[in-house]
């Protein structure tokens, strides 16, 4: 396009660069003289995001930019394509109207790729549109695993079209079956912690939470979504017929693991009746996978030491809060691990009981025989333990019970929903304590989250542009060389799905309640969130979760975007 932008002048009028930035990548830039565009050298230096370069793009060929998950991909379309021509040319043909052939691209000047799109659909136009080349590339690699299928969805129609009189039961199974391993084993194995089913007009999408985040997984047309969901149902022994209530039911199976053994899971499935039919969602558990051991989650030092004195108390309240899947029960059960002995009796209760602890009595919560947290912790206090675990304190006579415990000898562990360390207090005063019964009662509060650590296979040294640097500077180590400071990012590999992110540890921060901050509590008539954590870095160097991200950043485990997207400043 004549005279358009350079893609430069749009970085910096959009203030994602730095002429400081942008100085070394234009000096690499004029020495490859032409071999590599500027938006390549950004995104193999690691000083934007692919999504920020992308939009750039979009921007200086005044075209439209789609967000990485959301191309409207036509699968009758795709599966007839020759996906190995693309996957070298670096784009996505995705739809096809009477008019347009609709391609997703991260370079929209590349004459070859015009020349070659108009010998592959010869009379008709190409709408490009940008994208990053990561969502290409996973759109590339779902595409050909969907074409893999092709075998197994075909035996699926054949056995559908097949009257009862003429099919053998043991084969009409054979290919719903065999799809359903294939969904399941395939999530196993990228490390899916939930199998979502979701139908979506023509088409049902699979998408799995892999480190904490939704990734589209497979897509097939409807035809055989009925087929999948009563196999399903079937498994878990729910009712096949009842389409318009949710369902609740669980099945095991034996399959390879990620290490290669064969091990046993457990699949805990939920159904919800939507417009388009069923959304179904199954949690896979891997009760062999659960780690209890508190050195082994990956707690800073200074985090570990502070939660671990926390579980010696000899009674008293310790919670652990986050948002949900952040992790809080698995720290409950490594800090449970602590402390049990022969000596001590201890008894759960749970909702549900998701991983069995030898020596540890666990509850099950089961509303329709009135065994809630409440009910379930009055009998508990009367089978004499001396450390108590409740899954949540989801209300006011729970939280209550549990407060009343720790000031009569118990030591309580115990889960809340808040953001932070220091908003557990005002959430636990607002659910109804009294300030002075919070005082006297929590020991420590740990509030958690779970972050995604860079792939070990594609990780490489980036270079964050200084104004990201500058956004966050604050927040590092006093002794932090910020000028010599180097940071490090997966740029994506077939090992992480392309998302640069393997794998997952946990930032946290542990408020003690130590003389200062029991004294401020229990005499001020106006108790200030911002006052608890100014009386807590004083008295205790209380360091906040963003503060102990920065340092995992630092030292490499995960990128300063990560931090960014989970963690406030």
């Amino acid at each position: 396009m004549y005279g358009k932008q350079r893609l430069s002048d749009i970085l910096l009028d959009n203030k994602l660069l730095t002429k400081e930035d942008l100085a070394p990548l234009l000096d690499i830039e004029r020495r490859l003289n032409g071999m590599k565009q500027l938006s390549e050298i950004i995104i193999e230096e690691g000083v934007l995001p692919e999504e920020d370069v992308a939009k750039a793009i979009a921007i200086q060929n005044e075209i439209d930019y789609v967000e990485p998950g959301h191309l409207d991909i036509d699968i009758n379309f795709v599966k007839n394509l020759n996906i190995s021509v693309f996957e070298n040319l670096n784009i996505l043909p995705y739809k096809k109207d009477k008019d347009f052939v609709y391609v997703a691209t991260f370079n929209p000047s590349d004459f070859e790729v015009e020349d070659n799109l108009r010998k592959i659909f010869p009379g008709t136009l190409v709408d490009f549109k940008v994208t990053t080349p990561k969502e290409i590339r996973k759109n590339l690699v779902k595409i050909k695993t969907m074409e893999s299928l092709k075998e197994v969805i075909n035996g699926i129609r054949r056995e559908m079209t097949q009257t009862a009189s003429d099919t053998n039961n043991k084969n009409e199974k054979s290919s719903i079956l065999k799809l359903m391993e294939i969904i399941i084993q395939t999530s196993i194995e990228k490390g899916v912690s939930d199998i979502h089913i979701e139908p979506e007009g023509d088409n049902f999408i699979i998408r799995g939470r892999i480190d904490g985040m939704l990734q589209e997984l497979f897509v097939f047309e409807n035809d055989i979504y009925g087929s999948l969901v009563a196999r399903i149902k079937l498994s878990a022994n729910l009712d096949i017929a009842e389409k318009r209530r949710p369902q609740d039911g669980r099945f095991s199976l034996v399959l390879k693991g990620n290490g290669g053994d064969q091990k046993e899971y457990d699949f805990r499935i939920s159904t919800l009746p939507i417009i388009n039919g069923e959304s179904i969602v199954f949690r896979i558990l891997d009760k062999s996978n659960v780690s209890v051991d508190l050195d082994k989650l990956g707690f800073s030092k200074e985090n570990t030491e502070k939660f671990r004195k926390a579980t010696k108390a000899p009674y008293g309240l310790i919670f652990v809060t986050g948002p949900t899947g952040s992790g809080k029960t698995t720290s409950l059960y490594a800090g449970l691990n602590e402390v049990k002995g022969e000596n001590v009796k201890i008894i759960t209760v749970e909702d549900p009981v998701e991983y069995q602890m030898s020596g540890i009595q666990q509850v099950q919560v089961n509303t329709k025989s009135d065994l809630t947290f409440a009910s379930a912790l009055r009998s508990i206090l009367r089978q004499d333990p001396d450390i108590i675990m409740i899954g949540e304190a989801r209300d006011k006579e729970t939280l209550g019970i549990a407060v009343k415990a720790a000031l009569t000898g118990h030591l309580v562990f115990t889960t809340l929903h808040t953001n932070d360390a220091p908003s557990a207090v005002m959430r636990v005063i607002d659910m109804g304590i009294e300030p002075f019964l919070v005082a006297n009662a929590i020991v420590a509060i740990q509030a958690q989250r779970l972050i995604r650590t860079n792939c070990p296979h594609c990780t490489d040294v980036i270079h964050p542009p200084k104004v990201l640097i500058d956004s966050v500077s604050e927040y590092f180590p006093k002794d932090f060389d910020i000028s010599t400071a180097t940071f490090k990012k997966g740029v994506g590999c077939s090992q992480c799905n392309q998302t640069g992110y393997l794998g997952r540890t946990i930032i946290s921060e542990v408020l003690e309640f130590d003389e200062s901050l029991v004294s401020y509590i229990i005499n001020s008539s106006n108790i200030d969130q911002l006052e608890i954590v100014k009386i807590a870095q004083e008295g205790q160097g209380f360091k906040t979760m963003f503060e102990a991200g920065m340092i995992k950043a630092i030292e490499g485990h995960t990128s300063l975007e990560e931090i960014l997207r989970v963690a406030k400043m």
